[in-house]
């Protein structure tokens, strides 16, 4: 999946979680999820693999699942540097919710992406 189809999947992800979900996420508008995806893609590239090798042995620990967490940390990250009156969460459990919601999104997107493509 390329970087622009990437950014477009996160920002329909955000914009339908905080339709689903109007008492956990809040995003004012399509263009500031367009603002928080692209900030997300940032923040995954630059700060995410700092995080993801500090936390490795409680992620060994608990066979993978710690990574919802440095995952909803990104997302908390995110909001903070857009701005909570343009975009947020009501709590950090409803960030992990919205990681883990955001990992199966992107898994099956990923997936059919590989089957499109027959990779």
């Amino acid at each position: 999946m390329t970087y622009f189809q990437r950014l477009i999947v996160n920002t329909l992800t955000f914009v339908s979680l905080s339709v689903i979900f109007p008492n956990m996420i809040f995003v004012r508008s399509i263009w500031m999820a367009v603002v928080a995806a692209f900030v997300l893609s940032i923040l995954n590239m630059l700060v995410k693999p700092v995080l993801t090798i500090l936390s490795l042995p409680l992620t060994l620990l608990t066979f993978g699942l710690f990574s919802f967490i440095v995952n909803a940390a990104i997302l908390k990250m995110t909001s903070s540097f857009v701005g909570e009156m343009n975009f947020g969460f009501s709590s950090f459990g409803a960030a992990i919710l919205m990681a883990v919601i955001m990992s199966l999104v992107n898994a099956i997107v990923s997936e059919r992406n590989l089957d499109k493509y027959g990779e």
